[in-house]
């Protein structure tokens, strides 16, 4: 049964996912080899004002090429998939790029949005309810990446068309999208089921790296913001100015590695734990996959899917691919 349903949504379901502690894994990663922090908790409230920032920076391309993109091919996309579909969006955030899809769909049968972050999903959703009001706006707070049996769609949708915009799927190793994908085709059970993702190609470190590096410190400040939450949330004493933000394409990883430098050798406290850093030596905050498309097609097809429709723009810089389940 749905929960208590917010004002102007058809229903809301919290399945009460697990959120992993941020102190455990701020911990768990400065006690490896290769010190990491989780790019899962860049996303406090300050995090999220300043990525919006950095989606608007004239280095990064990321957001507007496939924003062009969605804009450009929202027609031909939405006589693909037909009327009456059931769009299903995973990682939904602020709900902005499903607008372009919603809009140009012939009749949806209703929009589901998929996010862990519960308030925040509620906020987006009532925000599309309020813009779409003869749509039906469901919210699911759970944790999209693993597998849970989505509460049963419209009896009137004719296809089910998950929607992970963004290159999100970036994020991930190429190991864990491949678990991903697997777990989507999972919680893609309705008729017809297929899945539209944005995926940011393979390109040179000259585009790449400056994307990453914006001249004026924007993702240096996001890339900061993690150290910043550490000292508030945790007690913990890293000094901002003793790490400098980094980014550089790993080319045999067909990655972007985004990293903090320690400036000096120093020590670290956090709940109670000391770290030693080196001069120079780095923790390694986030990944962000690049793929050419027969690539992510190869890997599509592994996980159980047929590529069937592929978008690119006139710069090949981003891709959109429709993917259809195997069943």
């Amino acid at each position: 049964m749905p929960d208590s349903i917010p004002e102007r949504l058809a229903a809301f379901y919290d399945l009460e996912p697990a959120l992993e502690d941020f102190g455990e894994a701020v911990i768990a990663g400065l006690s490896q080899p290769q010190k990491t922090l989780p790019c899962k908790f860049f996303y406090d409230e300050a995090g999220s004002k300043i990525f919006d920032a950095i989606c608007d920076l004239p280095e990064y391309y990321p957001t507007r090429t496939e924003t062009a993109l969605m804009e450009a091919t929202a027609a031909e996309m939405a006589d693909l998939f037909g009327p009456a579909c059931h769009v299903i969006e995973f990682g939904s955030g602020s709900s902005v790029k499903i607008r372009f899809l919603l809009d140009a769909l012939e009749t949806p049968a209703a929009y589901t949005a998929l996010d862990i972050s519960r308030d925040h999903l509620i906020a987006a959703c009532q925000s599309v309810a309020a813009d779409y009001p003869d749509l039906p706006v469901n919210a699911v707070c759970a944790d999209f990446t693993r597998p849970f049996d989505l509460p049963a769609g419209p009896t009137n949708a004719s296809r089910t068309l998950g929607f992970f915009p963004g290159s999100s799927i970036g994020n991930f190793t190429r190991p864990e999208a491949a678990e991903f994908l697997l777990s989507a085709r999972q919680i893609l059970t309705g008729p017809e089921p297929g899945f539209l993702i944005g995926v940011d190609l393979r390109k040179d470190a000259s585009i790449l790296e400056p994307a990453y590096n914006d001249a004026a410190g924007v993702t240096a400040d996001f890339n900061l913001n993690l150290l910043v939450r550490a000292n508030r949330e945790l007690g913990s004493d890293f000094d901002l100015d003793g790490f400098r933000h980094h980014a550089l394409y790993n080319e045999a990883e067909g990655r972007i590695e985004m990293h903090l430098i320690s400036l000096r050798a120093q020590d670290v406290t956090v709940n109670g734990r000391t770290f030693h850093l080196r001069a120079d030596e780095t923790i390694h905050t986030e990944n962000s996959h690049k793929y050419a498309p027969e690539e992510f097609a190869e890997l599509a097809e592994s996980a159980g899917y047929t590529p069937e429709r592929l978008w690119i723009d006139e710069n090949r810089l981003f891709s959109i691919h429709y993917l259809t389940v195997d069943r």
